[in-house]
């Protein structure tokens, strides 16, 4: 059994939020704050202030799907440092992430000779 379906995108909301959210305060928080429409069946990412949880919503084609997960002991690398409010995540990203592996890496520095 497959728990998503092929998302065209993954997209995580960099800002945390308030977990008493379920699907709808998700919905909503998607399509007006992301600007992204919910039914598309891309996944959506968010993440709690003391990044212990995170939450995926989707849209399946019958419904939407919320899909939780709780760490114990351990906090998830959440790339909070972005400029942007979403950031687009690959399959292998994303499953970084649930492996506790920091999904941005290292940053580009761009530096200049002074000669």
């Amino acid at each position: 059994m497959k728990m998503f379906v092929e998302p065209t995108s993954i997209f995580l909301h960099r800002d945390f939020i308030d977990f008493r959210k379920a699907i709808n305060g998700l919905t909503a928080l998607v399509e007006d704050e992301l600007n992204r429409d919910a039914y598309t069946g891309d996944l959506f990412v968010f993440c709690n202030k003391s990044k212990d949880k995170l939450k995926i919503l989707y849209w399946d084609k019958t419904g939407f799907a919320l899909w939780q997960k709780r760490l114990e002991k351990q906090k998830f690398k959440w790339p909070s440092k972005i400029n942007e409010a979403e950031f687009v995540l690959t399959s292998e990203q994303l499953e970084w992430l649930l492996s506790g592996y920091d999904v941005l890496g290292h940053q580009t520095l761009h530096y200049q000779s002074m000669l």
